[in-house]
């Protein structure tokens, strides 16, 4: 899968949302990345799937010729004016597409792009037994800035937060090109 030439990171269109909302779903059973413990509906996420339909906040998907390998999504960060300039970001991938670098690859576009769409510093809310996720993110960059413990019951066990977070470097590259509008 390390050949990137041959996928098409787009933003996410209105027909994207079925595919988007399954590849959430096929991690909630897994109780590493998400705080739902039920699958989510299509119609549950119709208004957080508007809300990344402007340029400022996109939700970018990936695709090969067999459909959707994942997403990305940048989200408002404590939607206050003063923390425009931040913004979480949150990455799913297909099961097919798990372990692969494609993550890695998702989150340095981000970081490129994040000075184009005004943002100074990018979050990741990552449970504290999400190892992966929590390599993922150090090994581009970001450090843990807080720790929320044991906020989270599932399956009957607390579990903790973590807050990491990356301040971008105000000469940082915007991304290659390769994410296209809607």
């Amino acid at each position: 899968m390390r050949d990137w030439d041959r996928l098409k990171v787009r933003g996410a269109r209105p027909a994207d949302l079925v595919e988007i909302v399954a590849i959430y779903n096929s991690t909630v059973a897994s109780r590493q990345v998400t705080a739902d413990t039920e699958p989510v509906t299509v119609a549950s996420r119709e208004a957080w799937f508007a809300a990344h339909q402007c340029a400022e906040r996109p939700l970018w998907v990936v695709e090969d010729g067999a459909g959707l390998l994942g997403w990305l999504s940048f989200s408002s960060f404590y939607g206050r004016p003063a923390y425009a300039g931040t913004a979480e970001v949150s990455i799913y991938l297909h099961e097919r597409a798990r372990g692969k670098g494609l993550g890695r690859w998702l989150l340095d576009e981000a970081l490129r792009a994040a000075p184009a769409l005004g943002l100074h510093t990018l979050l990741g809310f990552i449970f504290g037994h999400n190892r992966p996720s929590i390599a993922l993110f150090e090994q581009a960059g970001f450090t843990t800035w807080g720790m929320l413990p044991r906020v989270a019951v599932l399956d009957g066990l607390e579990r903790d937060l973590l807050i990491l977070g990356c301040r971008i470097a105000e000469d940082a590259s915007v991304g290659s090109g390769a994410v296209g509008g809607n």
